[in-house]
């Protein structure tokens, strides 16, 4: 009886590799669409926020742009707009999962302004964002989006 276990199992079964790809197998059945609704709602989140704290004061906020942040090339106030704006519109189109890739590139392009001008010391939370956004970009909105609804819409049609 070296060879078994109880429950009459071979001892194969049981062992930590069995288990462990047993394991894989089940993470493997989540739906990517799943993840990509999680990696939309988190990033979007991230972002509507810090629209949402330029806009309660949008006097500071110009402050910032002028003292702290100091973006090369554009005057604050147009950095401002712009940088709200994106954070804004990408937020809303990632959550509804409209124009996904579009709205990545858009929220990555700004993730790396912020990067290289603004926090460059933050690497490890703009590196998050970028990872989400990149998966975005690469893969799309997923089953449960406007994207997908309407690509099946538009496939009717044609």
């Amino acid at each position: 009886m070296s060879t078994s276990l109880s429950m009459g199992r071979p001892r194969s079964a049981l062992s930590p590799l069995a288990h462990y790809q047993r394991f894989i197998s089940l993470a493997e059945r989540i739906p990517l669409s799943l993840v990509q609704l999680a990696g939309r709602i988190a990033v979007g989140y991230v972002f509507w926020n810090s629209a949402q704290s330029k806009l309660a004061s949008w006097p500071i906020t110009l402050q910032l742009f002028k003292m702290e942040y100091q973006v090369p090339i554009l005057p604050p106030e147009i950095a401002a707009t712009l940088a709200t704006a994106t954070e804004l519109t990408g937020a809303i189109l990632l959550a509804l999962g409209l124009f996904t890739r579009l709205s990545a590139l858009a929220l990555l392009g700004l993730v790396s302004v912020i990067q290289l001008f603004v926090y460059p010391g933050h690497w490890g939370e703009h590196l998050l964002w970028a990872s989400l956004l990149l998966l975005l970009l690469a893969r799309g909105a997923g089953a449960i989006s406007l994207d997908h609804l309407t690509k099946r819409l538009f496939a009717r049609t044609a």
